[in-house]
Parts: structure tokens; sequence; C-alpha cells
């Protein structure tokens, strides 16, 4: 049985063939390494009339995936400049998803943008330029559309873990931005080396509920997505 995978896209201006205009846009890398681990994918484009309970009884994990910078409204902060590509839009109905999944105990995997949008899902706040605080920063984001390399170390017995088969690994990482305050029911579960910054977090009250902050669909292992997979299929069973 192949357990069919949501997964949250951007609308963003594309071109292609004679084409210039809005697109439903994700990087193909997540249909890949979701199909590798023997999963259905399904785009989910932003939908501001989407009934969440409706959608989500229709597949067996949610993926919320990369993209631009959250809008600060949605965790009551001003905006900094350097916040950046925000759509509302996508926002307001990926955090509508992301709260009825982990109602319903639904496999969800959130994906840099997507833990960023995870932790404000369940109230939780960013800061909008890790550089600010962490003096540099170049590690998470060397340039725009240059991926960093660096170590996570998760914790002993996390879900983090169990799912990478690991507790400690070197990631794909391009962001600027991170956790300021935790979402409630969240907890950290894995911490960039050597700087500290938080870069996975989990909801231990929901089943398989996990954000990582790097890019897991750039590693050459699908691990992290097989994981995925096999809790959806797990809960389709049921």
């Amino acid at each position: 049985m192949r357990p069919v995978v949501g997964i949250c896209a951007a609308v963003e201006r594309a071109r292609w063939t004679s084409w210039d205009e809005p697109a439903t846009l994700l990087s193909r890398k997540y249909a890949d390494s979701l199909q590798a681990a023997g999963a259905f994918c399904v785009l989910l484009p932003p939908d501001a009339g989407t009934d969440a309970e409706d959608l989500l009884e229709r597949i067996d994990a949610l993926v919320l995936a990369g993209g631009a910078d959250l809008d600060p409204i949605s965790y009551g902060a001003v905006r900094d400049q350097r916040t950046a590509g925000t759509d509302r839009r996508r926002d307001a109905f990926e955090i509508v998803l992301a709260r009825a999944a982990l109602a319903r105990g639904l496999p969800l995997l959130a994906v840099c943008r997507g833990l960023h949008l995870l932790n404000v899902a369940c109230g939780g706040t960013l800061v909008q330029h890790l550089p600010d605080m962490l003096g540099g920063g170049q590690i998470h984001r060397p340039a725009l559309g240059v991926f960093g390399r660096h170590e996570v170390v998760l914790e002993p017995g996390s879900l983090a873990s169990s799912a990478l088969r690991t507790e400690r690994l070197e990631v794909h990482s391009h962001h600027h931005q991170g956790i300021d305050a935790l979402g409630d029911g969240l907890t950290i579960s894995g911490r960039s080396v050597p700087d500290g910054v938080p870069e996975a977090i989990e909801s231990p009250a929901h089943g398989f509920a996990l954000g990582v902050l790097w890019h897991p669909e750039e590693e050459q292992h699908g691990v992290l997505f097989e994981s995925l997979v096999e809790a959806a299929r797990i809960g389709a069973r049921t």
C-alpha cells in the first residue's frame, strides 16, 4: 500500500516554455524523495477556502515544505527589513493545516520554513535574522542560493534521532531565521554545531510530528522520508 503524502507548495512567478506567470512551485526533490520512500505525492497550493479536516481526510501524512519567510504578523512581531518574500495567504493556509494535523495525530514533517511555521502554529515566535544574534551565521546560509554545511546533534531517544537513525549528522542548510520563543507542547530535539541554533523540534504528544531546519531532500539518503512514509503507512492501516 502506498500512502498519500500532501506537500504544501508556494505560489511564485515562474517561466517555462512560452509562459511567465504565477505557478504552484516546489522543488522536485521532495517528490523524488517521497516517491523513492514508497509514497504517492499530491501538491497543496494555498487555498483560503479549504476545509482542513476534509483535506486531511484524503491524505496519510503532511509535509510543510521550505520556502520564503513567514510574515511576522503571524506571530505578532514588527517586520525586520531583511524579512523577505512573504505570502500571508500561504502562511494562513499552512498554519490551519498544521494545527489540524496535530489535532488528529496525522504524521507531519516540517522542513526549514515548515519548522518555523510549525513553531508559530503552536504559539511560538521567530528570530528574524540569525546573524544579528550569532554575530555571523554564515554556516546556515553562506549566500542566497548556496547551501551551508554543518553538523547537527540530536537528543538521544528523541523522535528526530529515531527517524534519522543517528544522533549526529551533517546537513544542508539555507536559512537566516530561527526559533525565538518555543511553541506550546514542542521540544527542541536537535541543535547545530558549533553555535547551538535549534535545528529540530517535535511534539511528543502528537505521534510523528517533527520539524527540521535543514533540507533533507538535498541528502542522497532518504531515511527521514522513509520514516515519515512508514508512519503514514501505519496510520493508514488503523
